[in-house]
């Protein structure tokens, strides 16, 4: 609850007449910056009480003597305190030496807890699902403009992040973020590990001999063992392979029961993902320089990532099940979700650890030509009237939906501080 008097306080919405308990008139000049660490909830505010200027910390709090439960009389970080801003006035309150803090009983807005209420009590996902015709197009479309933006900064931190922890290595920063691409959601986090637990320099040395590449990595899977399948030599021969290649570099595989196969049809099992993933080692793996030169260009883009399968793989779906003759590439469909969720965020991020604008621009420029994803949370929105003609527009409604409406934060978005802001004025009916 305190954080929306917080919220309250901050975007001054408390009204135009306001006065301390002890009746001496006060002017909100500037509510001051937001503290998330420890400390006073607000710094560096500007009021002035009875027509003189005061600068300083405001402290806020749902009951006056919530000072003292929060031992707050103790503490030299709050003798600063120069208001005290409070919900129900219970009590008066002191600091340390025992000198009394202006305290202000707020009158606040029915109107905003209202509306706040109506947007907390709907938990089907889109909490503004029944007001958000009443928003402005204006509000609404620089938001999600900045939201698109947004995104791609997350996930480009995500990789930079990665680029951090694999000392500075580009290329391998690369391939483990195409390995968990390639897993769809589904087994991304698999994918990813598989990738980080193979020095990428191991499988270069082996570029040019596609089975070796395809037995480090299915062996890492812990998908081998030569107790089953006894009768499929393909499989038997990666696991002599990589029992050979595992000694030599001390590899360790993973638990085999972390890949899902849930509501996968079987030309999507991981098997053949990994396969395809072996396939862009072939010849050496240079992705990211590659993609950086294609310079956002949609057609070379595709190009980059359309990989293919041959020999056992195009008539198995897993190891000693043969299944009719599937297609030989990833689709149309999902070479877009590569674009979308691996080309675009790498060139943004290493355009972004550069400061090279133009770079970051073709991210995004990216983005905008491709077409939007096909998913459930974009039919959502759809349904309520949000157009979605673009992957810039649908990564900017999933962003929306990921971290501002499953998680409650009607008060950091745009839309929710439209609709509270809006609510208050009495323009919005619940």
């Amino acid at each position: 609850m305190e954080k929306l008097y917080q919220y309250l306080w901050k975007h001054r919405m408390l009204g135009r007449e306001l006065h301390l308990d002890d009746g001496t008139e006060v002017e909100i000049i500037s509510p001051g910056v937001l503290n998330t660490d420890a400390g006073p909830d607000f710094s560096n505010a500007k009021v002035r009480i009875g027509g003189m200027l005061w600068v300083g910390n405001v402290e806020i709090h749902v009951r006056a003597s919530d000072w003292y439960r929060h031992e707050h009389d103790t503490d030299d970080a709050y003798d600063s305190v120069m208001l005290h801003v409070v919900a129900v006035g219970d009590r008066f309150v002191t600091r340390r030496d025992g000198t009394v803090i202006p305290q202000l009983t707020a009158t606040f807005p029915e109107d905003f807890f209202r509306i706040y209420a109506a947007l907390s009590d709907n938990i089907s996902g889109i909490r503004c699902q029944n007001h958000l015709h009443d928003v402005s197009r204006l509000v609404l479309e620089d938001w999600l403009e900045t939201l698109a933006v947004e995104r791609m900064q997350v996930k480009a931190a995500r990789i930079l992040n990665e680029r951090d922890n694999l000392g500075g290595d580009w290329e391998r920063t690369c391939f483990v973020t195409l390995a968990r691409a390639l897993g769809f959601g589904l087994n991304s986090e698999p994918f990813e590990m598989l990738a980080r637990s193979v020095p990428l320099g191991f499988l270069q040395r082996h570029s040019d001999n596609l089975m070796q590449i395809e037995a480090i990595l299915f062996g890492q899977a812990g998908m081998l063992d030569t107790s089953i399948h006894i009768f499929d030599e393909y499989y038997q021969r990666l696991c002599r392979e990589y029992y050979f290649l595992a000694r030599k570099y001390d590899l360790r595989p993973m638990r085999r029961d972390l890949w899902k196969y849930a509501r996968a049809r079987p030309q999507n099992f991981p098997h053949r993902r990994i396969a395809l993933l072996a396939k862009t080692l072939y010849g050496g793996f240079s992705l990211l320089s590659r993609l950086l030169a294609a310079g956002g260009d949609e057609m070379q883009t595709r190009e980059l990532l359309r990989w293919e399968l041959d020999g056992y793989w195009l008539s198995h779906s897993d190891f000693d099940r043969e299944t009719p003759a599937g297609a030989s590439a990833l689709g149309a469909g999902s070479v877009d979700l590569l674009m979308i969720n691996l080309a675009a965020p790498m060139i943004y991020a290493y355009a972004a650890a550069r400061g090279d604008m133009d770079k970051a621009e073709e991210a995004l420029g990216l983005w905008l030509r491709l077409q939007p994803e096909k998913n459930m949370y974009v039919r959502q929105w759809r349904q309520l009237g949000v157009e979605c003609e673009n992957a810039m527009r649908s990564q900017a409604l999933l962003q929306l939906r990921k971290q501002y409406c499953d998680v409650g934060d009607c008060l950091g978005c745009r839309i929710g501080h439209w609709l509270l802001r809006a609510g208050v004025g009495r323009k919005v009916k619940v």
